[in-house]
């Protein structure tokens, strides 16, 4: 398959071809994998394995569901209420997330990024937060897509332009699928032995508590999902001697998929994805290691601070399984 920018819709009058909503389209491939990147979010709207899914897909002309497929910068997760201080100056952040009053998934979520490089089976594309009121940094963002035997790696690398320390962290938003049925159907395993409660209603962060006093979230040990409900980040994370980890799906049917991250994403959020909407709940499971936590622009915990000129990066893999 030749990798290739595709705008495709309906042709106007001119016979000049629509862009679809969800921006230009980069398709990549190596071996039996496939994976197509559209332009708004830098999203990785499909990524197959001999055709069968490894995330939920979403189509070129749609608008992307939610924050499916999303690069998250210069924060993931939520900043609680929008607000934080930093260097000790208050800022106030858009508020992303009305029904709870939060600043969701960064700046950069609904960008439309650039074609920076591209290959058969690698393509970067690139975009640049500008200083706003409530985030007064240039940060460049570059997200290069690459297939290999080995799966589709992500890196995303930031860059502080300006003449000031800025508050930074990263992460993917994908929705992993380990093959035929529903998350409640999967077998889930990762090695975090701690988690972040939250509160009920806004899902902010309360402290950080063992899983043990919380069996059902611990996966550890591989387990069904069932109808367990999640929406946390999770940290203690095992890792192997290379600084690695990994979070494992798995079907009945035998199929799977795996996402490994470095040691550069000590967090890592998970979440069932139930929705209101049946066709759309628990199709997919949320899997988004961060550098950094929930609120961390507040707290500073695991927060990374990049000063003038330096540059930081941040690399996951999914791949898919068979038994």
């Amino acid at each position: 398959m030749t990798d290739a920018a595709v705008a495709t819709g309906t042709p106007t009058s001119t016979d000049a071809p629509v862009l679809p909503r969800s921006g230009l389209q980069y398709t990549i491939s190596h071996g039996g994998y496939s994976a197509t990147i559209a332009s708004v979010g830098a999203s990785l709207r499909e990524l197959t394995w001999h055709e069968r899914d490894l995330v939920v897909p979403f189509a070129a002309d749609e608008v992307r569901p939610g924050y499916r497929g999303a690069v998250l910068a210069p924060w993931p997760n939520r900043v609680v209420d929008g607000t934080y201080t930093f260097d000790g100056v208050d800022y106030q952040l858009p508020l992303t997330e009305p029904s709870r009053a939060h600043a969701l998934h960064g700046l950069v979520c609904w960008a439309d990024w650039t074609l920076q490089a591209r290959s058969n089976d690698s393509v970067t594309l690139g975009t640049t937060i500008v200083p706003s009121d409530g985030y007064p940094h240039r940060i460049a963002l570059l997200a290069t897509y690459s297939l290999t035997d080995h799966g589709l790696t992500s890196t995303v690398t930031a860059e502080n332009l300006g003449a000031a320390t800025a508050p930074y962290g990263t992460g993917p938003h994908p929705y992993l699928v380990a093959g035929p049925g529903t998350v409640d159907d999967w077998t889930l395993e990762f090695p975090a032995a701690s988690y972040l409660t939250v509160t009920p209603d806004r899902l902010s962060p309360v402290a950080t508590v063992p899983v043990e006093t919380t069996p059902e979230f611990d996966f550890r040990t591989p387990r069904a999902i069932g109808d367990t409900f999640i929406d946390h980040a999770f940290t203690s994370i095992a890792r192997e001697a290379d600084g690695s980890a990994g979070v494992t799906l798995s079907s009945p049917a035998g199929t799977g998929v795996r996402m490994s991250f470095g040691a550069e994403l000590p967090w890592l959020q998970v979440h069932t994805a139930d929705r209101p909407a049946p066709e759309r709940s628990r199709i997919g499971l949320a899997v988004e290691p961060m550098t950094c936590p929930p609120d961390a622009f507040s707290t500073g915990e695991d927060l990374v601070l990049l000063a003038p000129g330096q540059s930081h990066s941040a690399a996951w893999t999914i791949a898919a399984t068979e038994a």
